[in-house]
């Protein structure tokens, strides 16, 4: 089963759009390793990051210590966080292609209807009770460039919603 999570309450059927970056309409899920990527509010800038088969001990260390998978968000998005309500739409696999394993994206350039979906009333308690640490810092861009010079695996996204980058 694949996912699409979103504050919407209402959607009968996906249908393909044109991505801000992107040039072809299509359908976008997640799978079910990677939901947590999505546990905030649709806008929410975040910086994600897990070890990957690549990942060296050393950036394990120093970015995950205990913990499996992180997700950063900014403070100015913490209370939008926790009064956010998610609706996580269930989707038949079947038109779609994975486009990133690491990631887990999946698209499809057919409409998609979903089979179920489910309300997340607490965003945040889902997040922490599949043990990803939550961190809540006050700019992304730090972390952002450092993890996206390590080893590993990761998701940065909507930094266009971040606070401005501070000049050096």
């Amino acid at each position: 089963m694949l996912f699409h999570l979103s504050e919407e309450s209402d959607i009968e059927r996906l249908e393909p759009r044109v991505a801000v970056s992107g040039e072809e309409a299509l359908v976008w899920a997640i799978d079910a390793e990677h939901v947590r990527n999505y546990l905030v509010p649709r806008d929410c800038p975040r910086v994600t990051f897990y070890e990957g088969p690549n990942t060296s001990s050393a950036d394990r260390a120093r970015f995950l210590m205990a913990s499996a998978a992180v997700l950063a968000i900014e403070s100015s998005w913490y209370e939008r966080l926790q009064h956010c309500r998610l609706y996580r739409y269930h989707l038949p696999p079947h038109s779609f292609e994975c486009i990133d394993a690491g990631a887990g994206y999946f698209i499809s350039r057919e409409p998609v209807v979903p089979v179920q979906v489910e309300i997340i009333e607490n965003p945040l308690g889902e997040l922490l009770g599949q043990g990803v640490e939550l961190r809540i810092l006050p700019s992304l861009w730090e972390l952002h460039d450092a993890v996206a010079s390590s080893s590993l695996q990761f998701s940065m996204i909507r930094m266009r919603n971040a606070t401005r980058r501070q000049s050096a």
